[in-house]
Order: C-alpha cells, then sequence, then structure tokens
C-alpha cells in the first residue's frame, strides 16, 4: 500500500491504556523521543498493539506546527527537537523538512509563519504534534 503521509517514524510501543472507545499509546522512537498517539480502542485490537509492537507514528505535514523552541504550558506533549533542512514557499504555504533523532519531518506551514519564525535551513526547531493526529501502522 502506498500513502502521501511522508512523516512515517520507526518506533516500538511501550505502553497502551485503553478506554471503552480510544486509547492512549506511548511510543519509543527510534531516535530515543517519546511521543503518544490517542486512537481507537478497535485500532489498538485490529494492530494488535501491545508493549514491545514495532510501529510506524503517521503524521500528515498539515498537522505539524513548529516552533522556534519548547512551548511550555499547552497541552501538546509531543514536541520533537530537530533542525530545519529545507524550506520550499509558495504564494500562501511552505514546506519545511525538519531533522529530527532517527528520521525527518515535513511541515506543511503558511508562507506567513515561515517568515515570522525566521525559518531557513539550519534554524533550531521544535515540531510540535498533536497526539489524537499520530495515526500508527504496524511496522
Amino acid at each position: 500500500m502506498t500513502l502521501s503521509i511522508r512523516n512515517q517514524l520507526p518506533g516500538t510501543v511501550t505502553d497502551v491504556t485503553s478506554g471503552e472507545a480510544m486509547a492512549s499509546v506511548k511510543v519509543r522512537l527510534s531516535g530515543g523521543q517519546d511521543i503518544t498517539a490517542a486512537i481507537t480502542a478497535d485500532a489498538v485490537t485490529d494492530l494488535g498493539l501491545a508493549a514491545g509492537s514495532a510501529v510506524k507514528a503517521l503524521v500528515k505535514s498539515t498537522e505539524v506546527a513548529l516552533a522556534t523552541g519548547p512551548v511550555d504550558g499547552i497541552s501538546i506533549r509531543n514536541q520533537l527537537a530537530g533542525s530545519v533542512t529545507e524550506v520550499s514557499t509558495g504564494g500562501a504555504m511552505g514546506s519545511v523538512k525538519v531533522s529530527v533523532e532517527g528520521g525527518e519531518l515535513t511541515a506543511a506551514i503558511t508562507k506567513d509563519a515561515v517568515e515570522d519564525l525566521g525559518l531557513a535551513a539550519g534554524t533550531s526547531v521544535v515540531a510540535l504534534i498533536k497526539a489524537t493526529e499520530i495515526s500508527l501502522a504496524s511496522a
């Protein structure tokens, strides 16, 4: 199967907490960072997820926000430090490639945000990803 989702980060499930409808799945990425995905309890069952399961964290580029440093006081726990490797902008939007430990992410953000944050190759950034925006696939 081919996916348009470019952000595919390999990792291993470290914990699964299931409720009636939703589950919280903690994943240790191959680069050593921890992320949390909020997925349906049915998906956990369908994929057979448990501690030790190899997975890929899938994140659409439009769901990756960027900041120039860690952000406190928000509910977004998935904050991955990295460095900008490439910036491409058009009339309204920009595509920013970010190298993180163990992988690469692409963020689709507004051109205004690219300019406001002063993003260019080499800029240190933090990728912010809500747990509800991370899907998991078995590896």
